[in-house]
């Protein structure tokens, strides 16, 4: 089903190609969202859980624009996951105030299990 839209020929097919692709996503985010929801895990906690599995340890502020999300946000989901023991904090060298987030081997298999078939 297209667009109502009685504008040029150009924007019709603009405006049709945008509506068929949201709907696409919609579909694909729900059946991500089911899939995560198998493993418990929110699309916020996996996008972290993915980051760091293929980009390796990284630090809460390098996740939080990866994520589109709050420093106090990833930081808040890193506790979730930690508690989980899927993740864990390492201090970064030199620098008290900063850690590296890295996945355990119980995070990596978790992840791994999440990805969509």
């Amino acid at each position: 089903m297209g667009t109502h839209y009685k504008g040029r020929a150009a924007e019709v097919r603009a405006l049709d190609a945008l509506i068929k692709l949201v709907r696409c996503t919609s579909s694909l985010q729900m059946r991500l969202e089911g899939a995560l929801r198998e493993e418990g895990f929110t699309p916020t906690q996996f996008g972290i859980l993915e980051a760091l599995l293929h980009l390796g340890p990284l630090e809460p502020c390098e996740l939080g624009p990866k994520l589109l999300t709050s420093r106090p946000n990833v930081v808040l989901l890193v506790d979730q996951l930690e508690e989980r023991g899927l993740v864990r904090r390492n201090p970064v060298e030199g620098d008290r105030r900063r850690v590296r987030i890295e996945l355990t081997a119980a995070g990596r298999r978790a992840t791994q299990r999440a990805f969509p078939k």
